[in-house]
């Protein structure tokens, strides 16, 4: 039985980066072998194991052969006759089918090592065309790392598949999580691009269209290290309603991903225009946008629509929209309806007290 350590890790590793995950692959060896040294199974399609220590993850070297459309269409096949290069080639890019054995030794059959020297995404075989994730990943890897290229023929595989139909097989929930993880990295515009070029943006965000703003936008809002929901905000701030709803939807979107980009897309203008708004306008944005209540969503809207306007440091609608805010929320809501006479006047009389609240800041600002 043999140990190395693959994908990540090692790639990571050769690029100078922090490594954050060790994968591993056993060759020579059996379930039950794995079972006597005290590791726990964990896979249900292939035999995964967790070392007993480390709660590592530890696969036996397989094979995998195609049987229907979509990521999940494969049969695997695992054997102590199965090789370390049988376990490489069905991986998706070269430089993410490099091992490390237990003493150092690389062991790197594909050329991986020679295309992170080049930085060159580059897929190991055309087993790469039968799952439909590899395009989404390595349109995220293409967001994470700088001055990385996709080679010709990888391109060209991507939109066979594309024109294929193997995209529109992908189930939702794994389009959004990796296109969640896109936006996250430091620049999620080049996964965006990458997804143009090979014809996928289409089937999965086709309400998005490209423009050298729109990726400015979203780099800026990654260079400001805003969460994932001001992210996604970020990038669909200018759509209609109903354009945001439908990918919303389609994508399993979480809610507060999704709330956030409507309200965004909706208010943008008004807070744009903050500026020129009274006192009566910020509190009626302010309970609109049911930011009396969440507050740091409403502090999320703000932070959106400054990364339209590719504001990096002091936005002054949102410094007068949020200091609006916490005078409205400084008003006692409880104490007035506790001591309101009329209890239909009582919503009547908290906003009429959080607008003399507002013209209080304002006069001071």
């Amino acid at each position: 039985m043999k140990i190395y350590t693959v994908g990540g890790a090692v790639r990571d590793q050769l690029l100078g980066l922090p490594v954050k995950d060790h994968d591993h692959v056993v060759v020579g060896a059996t379930p039950e072998d794995m079972l006597r040294q005290g590791f726990r199974p964990v896979g249900k399609d292939f035999p995964v194991f967790l070392h007993p220590k480390t709660q590592e993850e530890y696969a036996l070297a397989r094979t995998e052969r195609k049987t229907a459309p979509g990521y999940r269409g494969f049969v695997f096949h695992t054997a102590p006759d199965v090789t370390l290069e049988d376990d490489l080639v069905r991986r998706d890019l070269t430089i993410n089918a490099i091992a490390r054995a237990e003493d150092g030794t690389l062991t790197d059959p594909f050329g991986g090592m020679q295309d992170i020297e080049n930085k060159i995404f580059r897929h190991v075989s055309d087993a790469f065309g039968e799952d439909p994730v590899r395009i989404l990943r390595l349109a995220r890897f293409a967001a994470r790392f700088d001055g990385f290229t996709v080679a010709p023929a990888t391109m060209a595989l991507m939109r066979r598949m594309v024109d294929d139909g193997e995209v529109d097989a992908l189930v939702a929930e794994r389009v959004w999580q990796e296109v969640a993880k896109g936006l996250m990295e430091s620049h999620p515009s080049r996964m965006l691009t990458v997804l143009q070029d090979c014809g996928a943006l289409a089937h999965i965000m086709g309400e998005i269209a490209i423009s050298e703003r729109l990726l400015q936008v979203i780099d800026h809002a990654a260079a400001q290290g805003h969460d994932l929901p001001v992210r996604f905000a970020a990038l669909l701030l200018r759509l209609p309603k109903d354009a945001i709803e439908q990918l919303s939807e389609r994508l399993r979107v979480p809610n507060e991903c999704r709330e956030l980009a409507v309200m965004a897309a909706r208010e943008r203008e008004h807070v744009n225009g903050a500026l020129a708004l009274g006192a009566e306008a910020i509190v009626s944005l302010c309970e609109r946008c049911d930011g009396l209540r969440k507050p740091q969503r409403f502090a999320q809207l703000l932070q959106a629509v400054a990364c339209d306007g590719l504001v990096a440091g002091d936005f002054p609608q949102a410094v007068r929209l949020q200091g609006g805010l916490d005078a409205a929320r400084g008003v006692n809501a409880g104490a007035l309806a506790h001591g309101c006479a009329e209890p239909k006047r009582i919503p009547e009389v908290i906003h009429a007290a959080r607008v003399a609240a507002v013209q209080a800041f304002l006069a001071q600002a």
